[in-house]
């Protein structure tokens, strides 16, 4: 299904979207060296309780998960990428943490992921790696507007992790989001420019550029839900929901002080 959304639900998804951000930035702000998972995943479900807001994730029991996720946000450290569950991980100098959180609230859901390294040592490799991602994200949101196609994101995203040198797994990516955290359209991290469902205001998706350090494979981890690096190199991954307007796009999920 691809929902267009209303101009009220529009406005509620706005709240919703600084909502998602504003956890993200606390809990960045939070998670230092001696920070275990459980307890950033225990933060996580407090703020959410506290806004009145439902997770996306706890009663999550797609395909291609091992049954109910059961915990409000991923949490993937160093070579996990995708729907890290967490676990009993103490987080160390110099780990990669990328957290991913959905939730929605009043109707309508928002979907953003951050990653950054954790203490003092900040590994250039990885300092490059994020920051691919982040200039990815920001190019496919360039691409979108009234008028442009999925295609045109996806090639706008693609390109940038191409020239970093980033192999481009295409199995997850971004996708349509509204009333529901995952619908249509897909958005593939990388594709053909002018090809696939053209963009209309109303429609709002997560745009959500990943990538592995040195493969394109991914591998499941016995919990059934952590995705993994086929050869266990770093990872990253960054994510916006945006919203299609007359005028372009605008970014929902920006925190607190990135806000015009």
């Amino acid at each position: 299904m691809i929902e267009i959304l209303s101009p009220t639900e529009l406005t509620r998804a706005k709240d919703t979207g600084a909502l998602v951000a504003d956890i993200l930035h606390t809990l960045k702000g939070r998670s230092t060296v001696g920070t275990n998972l459980l307890d950033i995943d225990r933060w996580a479900k407090a703020m959410i309780v506290e806004a009145g807001a439902l997770s996306c994730y706890v009663d999550y029991e797609p395909s291609f998960g091992r049954g109910p996720f059961g915990h409000y946000i991923c949490t993937a450290v160093n070579d996990a990428v995708l729907h890290g569950r967490p676990s009993d991980y103490t987080l160390a100098d110099g780990d990669l943490l990328t957290l991913d959180l959905a939730v929605s609230k009043a109707g309508v859901a928002a979907d953003a992921a951050i990653s950054f390294i954790v203490g003092d040592t900040k590994p250039p490799e990885s300092v490059a790696m994020i920051d691919a991602t982040e200039r990815a994200l920001a190019a496919g949101i360039a691409a979108a507007g009234p008028g442009a196609r999925i295609g045109d994101i996806s090639h706008a995203i693609g390109t940038v992790l191409s020239e970093a040198g980033y192999p481009i797994n295409t199995e997850f990516g971004g996708h349509g989001i509204g009333s529901t955290m995952h619908q249509d359209p897909h958005v593939s991290n990388t594709g053909r420019p002018g090809r696939g469902y053209k963009l209309r205001p109303g429609l709002m998706l997560a745009l959500e550029p990943w990538v592995m350090a040195d493969t394109a494979q991914l591998v499941t981890d016995a919990d059934g839900w952590t995705l993994r690096s086929a050869t266990g190199c770093r990872t990253a991954h960054s994510e916006h929901t945006i919203a299609i307007t007359d005028d372009g796009a605008e970014i929902l999920t920006l925190p607190q002080q990135m806000r015009p």
